[in-house]
């Protein structure tokens, strides 16, 4: 079997074949290992086996050559699954890790979760009709589903790697951001200023939950008749649940199709209302715009470091390398949004 170099440690299939068996309780026969497209922050691999031979679909999800520092680790990525399938949300199941690199049977952390069939392209999802072809009930469903990933609540014991700041986490977003900026070589004046706005127009400290962080299009697996799974929890933390719904609706995560301002597939309308509904929480339009313009500001600082990835840090991934060229855009888009309200 051939394996990309990432992978490739000579006995990685026998290896991995023997770690899936010891944590199965049963013999695994692995019949297909290939890396999975996308994959900027993590490597995904699809992974088909048989188990005492009965045909597996899963995907096995381990570190890149380099780590983003804001992302969780496979370990902590893994209890957030749990924690998040145990509230209801629809998301693949979490199945085996192995958290000690020296263990792994491929060289570093991993883990293995069922895999989830359909698409997940933002690029595609706004534009090909075929696919959620009911897309007011797809922004239904991801008003309910982002409400119950809000129902989970700190302290957890099993969440315990996650801070929870003392004042208002816009304030504890900001200054994590900032010093991120501060790390880079070249200034980036345009993100500074969004900065100090958000800094200075920080709403107040309200209900503390669960929050994705990455909550958008691109980050949910539909099929044609509508949402498969949420994907993608290596940002999230407790924060204010305001910051997830800004984070959906900002331009950016729209993929083009700026009229459709849920995501790019349709009105805000439908998603707050359900949203609301499930969570028993009002949805204020100007707190949402805050944290578009907050959106803004995390995607354009997250840009910056991924091109490092790519331009300095040599990192042949072309995800990385183009979500850097993406900063320009986002930085105007931050002085747009704040340009009429200079408080």
């Amino acid at each position: 079997m051939d394996l990309a170099p990432e992978i490739d440690r000579g006995d990685a299939p026998a290896a991995l074949q023997a770690w899936l068996s010891e944590q199965a309780g049963a013999e695994v026969r692995i019949t297909g290992l290939a890396k999975m497209s996308g994959g900027a922050v993590q490597e995904n691999w699809a992974l088909d086996a048989e188990l005492d031979g009965a045909e597996q679909r899963w995907v096995l999800r381990t570190d890149p050559p380099t780590r983003v520092d804001a992302s969780h680790t496979r370990a902590e990525e893994f209890a957030l699954l749990r924690a998040v399938r145990d509230a209801g949300v629809t998301v693949p199941e979490p199945l085996w890790l192995c958290a000690d690199a020296d263990a792994s049977p491929i060289g570093k952390a991993c883990f293995v979760m069922t895999r989830i069939e359909g698409v997940a392209a933002g690029h595609r999802l706004v534009r090909e009709e075929g696919l959620a072809r009911d897309r007011f009930a797809l922004l239904e469903r991801l008003g309910r589903e982002l409400a119950r990933i809000h129902s989970v609540v700190p302290p957890r014991r099993d969440l315990d790697f996650m801070p929870i700041t003392d004042g208002p986490p816009a304030l504890a977003a900001v200054a994590d951001y900032r010093a991120l900026l501060d790390s880079y070589d070249t200034p980036h004046p345009a993100q500074e200023w969004g900065l100090r706005w958000l800094e200075r127009n920080a709403p107040p400290r309200g209900d503390v939950v669960l929050t994705h962080r990455d909550f958008r299009t691109g980050n949910f697996m539909v099929d044609e008749v509508g949402l498969n799974s949420i994907l993608d929890w290596e940002f999230a933390g407790w924060g204010d649940p305001m910051e997830d719904l800004g984070w959906f609706c900002a331009k950016c995560w729209r993929f083009g199709a700026n009229g459709n301002e849920a995501g790019g597939l349709g009105p805000r309308e439908p998603f707050y209302a359900c949203y609301a509904a499930e969570s028993g929480r009002e949805v204020d339009a100007e707190i949402i715009h805050y944290w578009e313009v907050m959106a803004h500001a995390q995607w354009a600082a997250i840009a910056v470091q991924q091109g490092e990835r790519f331009f300095k840090g040599g990192e042949q991934n072309l995800e990385a390398a183009l979500s850097g060229h993406v900063a320009p855009e986002l930085e105007y888009e931050i002085l747009s949004l704040v340009e009429d309200r200079h408080a």
